[in-house]
């Protein structure tokens, strides 16, 4: 509710009437196109989650582009955190008949790779940004990007360091309390076989790091739809920065207002009006939400048909 209150002041006070004009230059083609766009992302976010799950019979590529779709439209448009989004994804591929552990395993490893490869699309959209973040315009924000930065950074290295670590003593704590629970050991195991493929882990954060640079282009192409002639560097880093923000605020469902305020304070430094800017947020949450509604009815479908067939 306090990001709803936060996206709905930041819109008023810019002015909707502007940013509504600011959109309509955009045009049906152009909201068609950057859909048509999200989903390549979206496939490349499946490849990179099919290239941590190795194993034979290998699930196609298919199913995994499905379940990181319908993952991240459970936490954009449902009223759940990331936690929600990631929790549908992982069932999605379970109910698929992927092994369980190795479902586990590969999303630990996607999920590295995927904030790995996100740590280096920030330090480019920093290193690009680094002499407007010295000028006398930034002041105010200096510190708030930069500390955003590192906290992240902390983040990303905690969560790598970590992750075999808590799952064997996961493990140890499940054997002593149930004996009959052998998943965690079989995940921990799991792991320990994927990230022995070290081709594997390099092919998915290859096709992460792909996938943060096709949306931050995503957006380029919404500016240049909407008539804003503004370089590609400068939305790739602008993209990397709201990126980032936005990762800080995983456990407010879709960002809602983290989104809109960091457009607002931080599109000025590269020269892009805030109409423009919270017209470009508009823009992606349209598209996130006419994906994520057919992700969702998609979704229901296939566990109301699996319900119907239980005897």
């Amino acid at each position: 509710m306090l990001g709803l209150a936060i996206a709905v002041w930041t819109i008023g006070d810019v002015g909707l009437a502007e940013i509504a004009q600011t959109a309509q230059r955009m045009g049906p083609g152009g909201f068609v196109a950057i859909c048509a766009w999200s989903l390549v992302t979206s496939w490349l976010l499946g490849g990179a989650w099919q290239a941590a799950a190795p194993g034979e019979p290998q699930p196609p590529l298919l199913l995994f582009a499905w379940a990181r779709l319908v993952r991240d439209a459970v936490s954009n448009l449902l009223p759940f955190s990331e936690l929600g989004g990631i929790y549908i994804g992982v069932r999605t591929l379970i109910r698929a008949a992927v092994p369980a552990p190795r479902v586990y395993a590969s999303f630990v490893v996607d999920l590295t790779t995927e904030m790995a490869s996100q740590l280096v699309y920030t330090l480019f959209s920093l290193l690009a940004m680094a002499p407007l973040l010295m000028g006398a315009s930034a002041a105010g924000l200096r510190p708030a990007i930069i500390g955003g930065t590192a906290v992240m950074v902390g983040c990303i290295f905690l969560f790598m360091r970590m992750q075999k670590v808590v799952l064997a003593l996961a493990a140890r704590i499940a054997a002593r309390f149930l004996p009959e629970a052998t998943v965690l050991s079989e995940v921990e195991a799991e792991l320990s076989r994927i990230y022995a493929q070290r081709g594997r882990v390099l092919t998915a954060f290859l096709f992460n790091l792909a996938a943060w640079t096709t949306s931050g282009m995503s957006a380029w192409f919404v500016l240049k739809f909407m008539g804003s002639d503004i370089a590609l560097w400068k939305v790739l880093s602008l993209e990397g920065i709201i990126f980032a923000l936005r990762s800080m605020a995983f456990v407010i469902p879709g960002a809602i207002g983290v989104q809109e305020a960091a457009y607002l304070l931080v599109a000025p430094l590269f020269g892009l009006a805030p109409e423009a800017a919270l017209a470009l947020s508009l823009a992606k949450r349209a598209r996130d939400l006419v994906i994520g509604v057919l992700a969702l009815l998609g979704w229901q479908i296939r566990e109301s048909r699996d319900i119907l067939a239980r005897p």
